[in-house]
């Protein structure tokens, strides 16, 4: 039913068999019939494979997928890009592979960027700019940059969206949902990898980067967070300008924070950048709670005087005051080496699946976390091998099926990118202090009387309202008890669709029948010699063996085309 609804636009049906042709193309035909979309697939490839679809020799599975992924564009570029950051869910096989995707590609004409700036402002571009650079500085998958002046002398730049991209990625949300549903009904250990939540978190930050006036939003936040800081400076965004798909914003100049050779020509002190941008992103996180989640080199500037910029708003994260204090009780039980608090924390933030034993998950889990922390006490960072820390994180993640929350994920993948920056800036820095001071507040401010007063009051409310509702919710099961309405009800997940491949294997048998019955009376009537007689076999006994020979090839076609050969 969803491939049917998906496939009436005929777009999104062009789109569909664009994409299932690419993953023919890269050896991925057998996961293409089990999800039932053989269909699709071209009848002439079908007949040349008949069913049977041999594994690519050369690259491998995750190769093969990455060179998929950038074939088919934006969408699934961007998607690859979230995926690298979940070697939870994916296996860092998966995970590092993806991370080789760039998100570069050939910009788009000037007419049509004019076209869309001229459109969205409701001005001609020479009455909004001074001048304008024709070729982009940058072009990406959903957007390319240009430079510009506006008529009272600001040096800008303008980032404007893709002609019809927006149309392009709701058309491919749509088919990656069914994707995702499909995966999840025909190939249950796919549940593992939960394909439908990493669509539903892709959508979310997707659409999100395709609203400019969000991420103007953004950007004017952090501006405000840090304007009385020296160190840390916000581009100034210009709202007359903006849309949701045209972004006007000061002009910074600066070079990349990993341009090493540039920051030395400067002579700027490079262990200071490193303490700079540390501090601004703790702050961030552990006090402000709104961070800019996309701290790749391109995105961070230094400028000749040794302040950082941040540049790009469309990835930001958010951390609740909640999860701000489980992250600072968190990172204090690491400092003072307290494990059954540490694991109280992974309990609270839900990370411990219910239905585990918890003493046995405290005992062994307790073994294995203090065997992997123990080591880096009193190591500095270039000591320290994150990338293979994170990957025994992943490990105990995937050993005792710890559910990690999605934004505790986004804050680590920050800090991963953030902490590979430093050690290139200064390999002498100690990441865990620098984070020491704002997690000690964190957890001060959890004592104070305002913040115990709070609590008390939450409790409090809480305790009401479950003593104000108890008797009315206890009349109404006992009314039920009373009367015997009290009902059980029992889903047996797999069932339906059991039933449904049991229909169809029965029809087919039944179709198979049929044939089989109309080819044995050909061959009695021919037998019997049955008039009137053609070159001498029996007439009615020809009509019925070639009625019986169209109907098996109908049938061999469909068993071909279903996948289910």
């Amino acid at each position: 039913m969803e491939i049917s609804n998906l496939t009436r636009k005929f777009k999104s049906a062009k789109r569909l068999q664009q994409i299932i042709n690419v993953f023919l193309k890269y050896g991925f035909g057998q996961v293409i019939d089990q999800i039932q979309l053989g269909r699709y697939i071209p009848f002439k490839k079908r007949l040349q494979s008949f069913g049977m679809w041999p594994a690519l020799k050369g690259p491998t599975v995750p190769e093969r997928l990455r060179l998929a992924f950038s074939e088919l564009g934006p969408s699934f570029i961007k998607l690859a890009q979230l995926l690298s950051s979940r070697p939870d869910l994916i296996t860092s096989e998966y995970a590092n592979e993806f991370k080789k995707l760039q998100d570069e590609v050939p910009p788009f004409d000037f007419q049509n960027a004019k076209k869309i700036i001229e459109e969205e402002i409701g001005k001609p571009l020479q009455s909004i700019f001074l001048d304008f650079t024709n070729i982009p500085i940058a072009a990406a998958s959903i957007a390319q940059v240009h430079k510009a002046v506006l008529l009272d002398g600001s040096s800008v730049v303008i980032k404007v969206q893709r002609p019809e991209i927006k149309e392009i990625i709701e058309s491919d949300l749509n088919i990656l949902n069914t994707i995702a549903r499909l995966l999840l009904k025909y190939i249950p250990e796919s549940r593992f990898f939960n394909p439908i939540g990493i669509v539903e978190e892709f959508s979310k930050t997707i659409v999100k980067e395709l609203d400019f006036l969000m991420e103007s939003r953004n950007c004017m936040r952090m501006r405000n967070d840090f304007q009385n800081n020296p160190n840390v400076y916000i581009p100034k965004i210009y709202p007359k300008y903006t849309t949701e798909k045209v972004l006007v914003m000061e002009r910074i100049e600066g070079v990349r924070i990993d341009d090493i050779e540039a920051i030395d020509a400067m002579k700027l002190d490079r262990k200071r950048l490193a303490k700079i941008g540390i501090d601004a992103y703790f702050r961030q996180i552990l006090e402000k709670g709104f961070f800019h989640a996309d701290p790749h080199p391109g995105n961070i500037l230094v400028r000749h005087d040794g302040v950082i910029c941040f540049l790009d708003f469309g990835i930001v994260g958010r951390v609740s005051d909640e999860l701000k204090e489980m992250m600072a009780n968190t990172f204090m039980a690491i400092m003072e080496r307290d494990f059954d608090h540490l694991i109280d924390q992974y309990v609270e933030l839900g990370i411990v699946p219910e239905d585990i034993d918890i003493e046995s998950f405290r005992r062994e889990f307790k073994t294995d976390i203090r065997d992997l922390l123990e080591p880096l006490y009193g190591l500095k960072l270039q000591q320290i091998n994150f990338t293979q820390y994170v990957e025994t994180l992943i490990r105990l993640a995937t050993k005792y099926n710890l559910k990690i929350p999605s934004d505790l994920l986004l804050i680590n993948k920050t800090l991963l990118i953030l902490e590979n920056l430093a050690r290139q800036l200064n390999p002498d820095l100690d990441f865990i202090a620098e984070a020491e001071p704002y997690a000690s507040k964190i957890v001060m401010k959890q004592v104070s009387p305002s913040r115990l007063f709070e609590k008390a009051k939450k409790n409090v409310i809480d305790i009401g309202d479950f003593v104000f509702f108890l008797p009315k919710n206890m009349t109404k099961l006992l009314k039920k008890a009373i009367k015997d309405d009290i009902q059980v009800k029992m889903f047996h997940v797999n069932l339906p669709d059991f039933i449904k491949d049991m229909d169809k294997a029965s029809n087919r048998i039944a179709f198979a029948m049929v044939v089989s019955s109309i080819i044995l009376s050909s061959a009695i009537m021919h037998a019997a010699g049955v008039e009137p007689r053609i070159f001498g076999f029996s007439f009615f006994g020809l009509i019925s063996f070639a009625f019986a020979f169209l109907l098996g090839v109908w049938l061999i076609i469909s068993i071909i085309r279903s996948g289910r050969l």
